[in-house]
């Protein structure tokens, strides 16, 4: 793997996402570059009423503060191209993911995101 600069880490609202940000805060250890972690919400979508999902962001915003990171919270209906855009605005290196329950086919999330940024090495953590 490369010496990485900026890593983006992709969060949906459940507290075992906290296994990608110490994955991307271990593979940022010896680089000088930040680290991010983005939640993107559908528009329309109200989560602040949900007690679990603001809990669990809560959470997943404490282990980002404690490993240097903030936790950027983006609505949008096309999340593909809402991280895309993060990703290019922060000069983001590499984005960790959860896997994905659809696995790695043509359709999937991680596929969505790999014809998008080609040049942007992806990482899934199982």
């Amino acid at each position: 793997m490369k010496l990485l600069k900026n890593i983006l880490v992709c969060v949906t609202q459940q507290k075992t996402c906290e296994r990608l940000i110490l994955k991307a805060s271990e593979l940022k250890r010896d680089s000088e570059g930040e680290l991010f972690v983005i939640h993107v919400v559908r528009d329309g979508l109200n989560f602040l009423n949900n007690p679990k999902e603001g809990e669990a962001l809560q959470y997943l915003f404490e282990i980002s503060k404690s490993v240097g990171a903030n936790l950027s919270v983006l609505k949008s209906d096309n999340v593909v191209r809402c991280i895309a855009d993060f990703a290019k605005d922060n000069d983001i290196d590499c984005i960790i993911l959860g896997s994905s329950p659809t696995g790695q086919g043509k359709d999937s999330f991680y596929s969505k995101l790999r014809n998008v940024l080609p040049g942007v090495e992806i990482v899934v953590v199982p």
